[in-house]
């Protein structure tokens, strides 16, 4: 910080010494000017006048009373113009009194709004013109009159000048910090919209593979003795699963990733493209899945795209836990005017009250990531047994992309 600058941090933090050293610098100029005579013969000339013991004192109260001229700005110019007001009619030859009224009238006028300026500064012209033209001892075009009319007028202007230029700088301020504000609550906003997301792809990750995991492992174990061919082969499943489990943690995982870290993920975000092989994963497990697609030739943007997969992930993974080992699912994919309808059916007796009373985070992820895209999703019992999972996606996306930007 330099010199300057530490000075008037200084005097920001001191205005009644600020004010103190203006009062001071004024009642110098008042006391110089009151021993030149502006008439001489070879024109101003120095030392030709000596001021009265009124105009002396009316000089010192007037500079005085500029010390608290922040406090009471008004009182202060009323008592500094009445004070020249007298200096006017009492003296002569007068002394420059009026400038301490100039300086009380510039304080009103830059700590006050505009039309109070107005009316205090017509005033205070009027009056002290009035009294310097009419009743001093002057004639009323002399240049001293003129003079006062011309400063009290440019106090005014001066402080109404530097107080617009102080709103506008404070408003130019406070609309910066708004602005600053806004776009910390938004990246804030991103960054809870973006972890809400990655919590859902994770729980649909983490929940689908562990289920095949548990059930590929529970038939390993059961026919590890007599048929352990069989279990080999369960076993195999549950590498695999976990290597896919694996992978797709990677990648979502990588999201979280920040711009200049190495081995960004680069494999595609899953979609329906990706169907028969996440069927082809249940039937592994055991589960019995068919499917059925009407949606051939339809290209879906990446958010509505994985937001189909993972409702069908996530159905799946809840027939598998909940809908008891004589289940059966099936999937069908729809293409039906502007939107593609998905829906999962399993014939399990143990699904009525499986996933609603648990109390998991599935269907309420899978209502949260389609409603998130414009589009809706029911859950619920089937008649005669069964669950049902039927959502309704937009072709187009019509919200925000930051699910598709981000997968």
């Amino acid at each position: 910080m330099s010199t300057l600058e530490r000075t008037k941090c200084r005097l920001r933090a001191h205005p009644m010494a600020l004010d103190a050293t203006l009062a001071a610098g004024v009642l110098v100029a008042m006391l110089a000017s009151s021993f030149v005579d502006p008439h001489g013969e070879n024109g101003a000339t120095w030392g030709t006048h000596t001021p009265n013991v009124l105009s002396l004192t009316l000089m010192v109260l007037s500079a005085a009373a500029l010390v608290f001229r922040r406090r009471a700005p008004r009182s202060i110019l009323a008592t500094t113009g009445a004070f020249s007001a007298v200096e006017l009619v009492a003296s002569d030859p007068r002394a420059p009194v009026v400038m301490s009224a100039v300086v009380a009238l510039y304080t009103v006028a830059s700590a006050t709004d505009r039309p109070t300026t107005w009316r205090v500064g017509l005033l205070t012209m009027t009056v002290l013109t009035a009294c310097a033209m009419l009743v001093g001892p002057l004639p009323w075009y002399a240049q001293e009159n003129l003079a006062i009319f011309a400063w009290t007028g440019m106090a005014a202007a001066a402080g109404d000048a530097v107080r617009s230029r102080r709103a506008f700088v404070h408003a130019i301020r406070e609309r910066a910090d708004r602005a600053e504000r806004t776009r910390d609550e938004e990246a804030r906003r991103r960054v809870a919209e973006e972890r809400l997301r990655i919590a859902r792809d994770l729980h649909d990750v983490v929940a689908h593979h562990i289920a095949l995991v548990n059930v590929q492992a529970g038939v390993a174990a059961h026919v590890m003795d007599k048929r352990p061919d069989q279990a080999k082969e369960a076993l195999a499943h549950v590498r695999e699963a976990s290597r896919s489990a694996l992978n797709e943690l990677r990648a979502t995982v990588g999201l979280l990733r920040q711009s200049g870290d190495p081995e960004a993920p680069t494999e595609p975000a899953p979609g329906l493209a990706r169907l028969d092989e996440l069927a082809d994963t249940f039937r592994n497990a055991g589960l019995p899945v068919e499917v059925a697609r009407a949606d051939h030739g339809t290209t879906l943007p990446a958010a509505v795209d994985l937001a189909a997969y993972r409702v069908i992930q996530e159905a799946l993974t809840n027939v598998q836990k909940h809908a008891g080992p004589e289940a059966k699912a099936e999937i069908s994919v729809v293409r039906v005017g502007p939107n593609v309808e998905v829906t999962v059916l399993d014939n399990g007796p143990g699904q009525d009250d499986g996933p609603e009373e648990g109390g998991g985070h599935g269907l309420l992820g899978m209502r949260e990531r389609v409603t998130a895209l414009g589009g809706t999703c029911t859950t619920g019992p089937r008649y005669g047994g069964g669950f049902r999972v039927h959502a309704i996606l937009p072709v187009k996306n019509r919200t925000a992309p930051a699910l598709g930007d981000s997968a």
